[in-house]
């Protein structure tokens, strides 16, 4: 998209006219519109730092060439976004570039974000310059070392990755698919964490029309889950109440959110309306296996043994002591409080990241209005050291009829010297 185009130059000029009346109750429909978007963007998410001040920034996120902050993205005029007229806030939003033309990092999933429609960028920008209070917090420069620091290649990065224009609906398709896929693709850039990157760091895939978008993709010692119709790893299984409860309240009856998903699922998903979530529903239902795996089958075996006392295997009496008590002896869990380990997709997948983060550092179900309690996961990390880890993992892996290869000492090493904790090794 080059330059204004005619429904943001009318938008612009509506905005000239409308936007001063503070008792319009068209302004006030958009306003509240913007907040919704924003929550289905999950903006506070990234755009939250240390100081818990909502879209202030300052949070670090690592990157394979060194670390990155996110922006105050507050209407504060010097260190905010105050200044940005609509056409530089879409700008910023859909092309990664700011108001000065400084070249953004697609850390801001702007490849995503160039879907939204014209509509929600101007209700979106009205909520941010409108509604949320301005805050003084200047951003803080990347770690990033020179000469891997400098943006203009960024332009370039852009060419050969981000696809230009807003979301287009396929006619073959469902008012729901749709809504589903726009969410998915656009404002809920799921594809930033759930898409495999590429040699550039860039999502391999921005859609349907490629079998790699949505298959797994791993950041920052977390690997986000397959989320097409793969038997083992995917969401094959789940059916479209599994997916919109899951969205709603951080869990199902099977399994539960963790890691950054904890986030999204708090400051996003639940906030969305039940007929966004089943549209989500139905659009990550069509997506078709990227694998053709069989599907996993029931093992009593490794119960029975634990049951009788039978701790011959690694791993098993590690699992007896610290695992047992909440996901049982033949990894079923207990419904809507402790997720299941037999047959769990976010468990199976050829990378063991997630499983040996959570082994580590713990993590927490979201809190939710549907399920305020916010159950924990404590760390382990302290207690066990790399083997006992790479074995209680393996050990999971590979009993009640899961089969996902093993997890050695030097994996769970490496996660545990780049972990942000990075609790003491016994």
């Amino acid at each position: 998209m080059k330059g204004l185009t005619p429904s943001l130059l009318a938008l612009l000029m509506l905005g000239a006219t409308t936007v001063q009346a503070a008792d319009d109750p068209q302004l006030a429909a958009r306003l509240q519109h913007g907040e919704y978007l924003a929550h289905a963007g999950d903006c506070a998410a990234c755009h939250t730092g240390p100081s818990g001040i909502p879209f202030a920034g300052g949070l670090k996120m690592t990157t394979p060439v060194g670390a990155i902050y996110s922006t105050n993205i507050t209407p504060d005029k010097q260190t905010g976004i105050g200044q940005y007229s609509l056409q530089e806030f879409g700008d910023a939003l859909r092309k990664g570039i700011a108001r000065d033309g400084t070249r953004l990092y697609p850390a801001m999933p702007y490849p995503s974000f160039a879907k939204i429609s014209d509509g929600d960028v101007r209700d979106l920008y009205l909520y941010f310059t409108r509604q949320v209070k301005p805050v003084v917090q200047p951003n803080k420069d990347s770690d990033i070392p020179w000469p891997l620091n400098m943006r203009w290649p960024l332009a370039l990065w852009n060419l050969a990755f981000r696809e230009d224009g807003a979301y287009r609906p396929d006619t073959t398709q469902s008012l729901d698919w749709n809504r589903g896929a726009y969410l998915v693709q656009g404002l809920g850039h799921c594809g930033s964490c759930h898409t495999p990157r590429g040699i550039g760091f860039q999502e391999k895939a921005l859609n349907q029309s490629d079998d790699t978008y949505l298959s797994g993709g791993t950041l920052e010692g977390w690997h986000a889950t397959n989320l097409r119709a793969d038997a083992v790893t995917g969401l094959g299984k789940w059916s479209t109440e599994d997916i919109t409860r899951f969205l709603k309240n951080g869990h199902n009856p099977r399994f539960a959110a963790f890691g950054a998903m904890v986030d999204v699922v708090q400051d996003s998903t639940q906030s969305l309306s039940d007929a966004d979530l089943r549209a989500i529903a139905v659009y990550l239902q069509s997506l078709s296996a990227a694998n053709k795996e069989k599907p996993p089958t029931q093992d009593g075996g490794q119960a029975n043994m634990l049951l009788n006392g039978d701790v011959s295997r690694p791993g098993a009496q590690t699992y007896l002591d610290n695992c047992a008590a909440c996901h049982r002896s033949d990894g079923q869990g207990y419904r809507d409080t402790f997720p299941q380990l037999a047959h769990n997709p976010a468990l199976l997948s050829d990378d063991p990241s997630s499983l040996i983060s959570i082994i580590l550092n713990g993590s927490r179900t979201p809190i939710t209005v549907g399920a305020p309690t916010g159950l924990t996961m404590p760390d382990f990390g302290w207690r066990l050291n790399d083997e006992q880890i790479a074995q209680l993992a393996t050990f999971v892996r590979s009993s009640w009829g899961n089969d996902a290869p093993a997890v050695t000492a030097a994996q769970v090493q490496e996660i545990r010297k780049n972990s942000v904790s990075k609790p003491p090794q016994p």
